[in-house]
């Protein structure tokens, strides 16, 4: 189910989760699969991992040029988590409702909550891992962090899963399953657009 959208009836989808989860695997899916929506590029100050590109997967950049785009107002949201900035650049997601476009924010639990003070009406989506266990296996497969911080991200996704019951809907995110993960969310994105016809963003 394709989750585009008709001109003027644009949404904000939150899709969040612990780190690990597979938001990034959930969007490259709804883009293989031709989604309309504009999904946004997170600015970070972390450094660029083994293929990962610059503009596509992030904005790598420079702690002194965060700092300037924080001080510009030029950030929807923003914050710091593992001891690295993330922000979501404003202005691409103006424009993009502007033009009718459904806008994807990829944001961790604590940009998530931000967000739902300055736009309680998004729709706000909880990527959940099939288990403790298959979150910690992806996590180790990716071989990025030593055990030290593999065990801070477990120990804050264990925190970050009890935040799920405020979001609009949970959805389970188990190994092997990804396309039946992204068929409910483009599900739900597509039912709220009926329930919900006409919104209005605050930022």
């Amino acid at each position: 189910m394709d989750s585009s959208n008709s001109i003027g009836n644009p949404q904000i989808i939150v899709l969040s989760g612990p780190s690990g989860v597979g938001k990034d695997a959930v969007i490259s899916e709804m883009r293989r699969k031709g989604s309309k929506s504009h999904f946004t590029v997170t600015t970070t100050t972390r450094k660029i991992r083994n293929g990962e590109v610059n503009g596509k997967d992030y904005f790598f950049v420079s702690k002194p040029k965060f700092q300037k785009l924080i001080s510009s107002n030029g950030l929807l949201e923003w914050a710091e988590v593992y001891g690295n900035l993330y922000g979501v650049p404003k202005q691409p997601v103006s424009k993009a409702l502007t033009q009718g476009l459904d806008v994807v924010l990829k944001i961790d639990v604590q940009g998530a909550r931000t967000i739902k003070k300055i736009s309680p009406k998004a729709l706000f989506i909880f990527l959940s891992p099939g288990s403790l266990s298959d979150l910690e296996k992806r996590l180790r497969d990716r071989m990025t962090e030593s055990e030290e911080a593999l065990q801070i991200r477990l120990e804050t996704a264990i925190s970050e899963m009890s935040e799920s019951t405020w979001f609009d809907y949970e959805v389970e995110n188990a190994n092997g399953q990804l396309k039946e993960a992204v068929s409910q969310i483009e599900k739900i994105i597509n039912d709220n657009r009926l329930i919900n016809p006409t919104k209005k963003y605050f930022f």
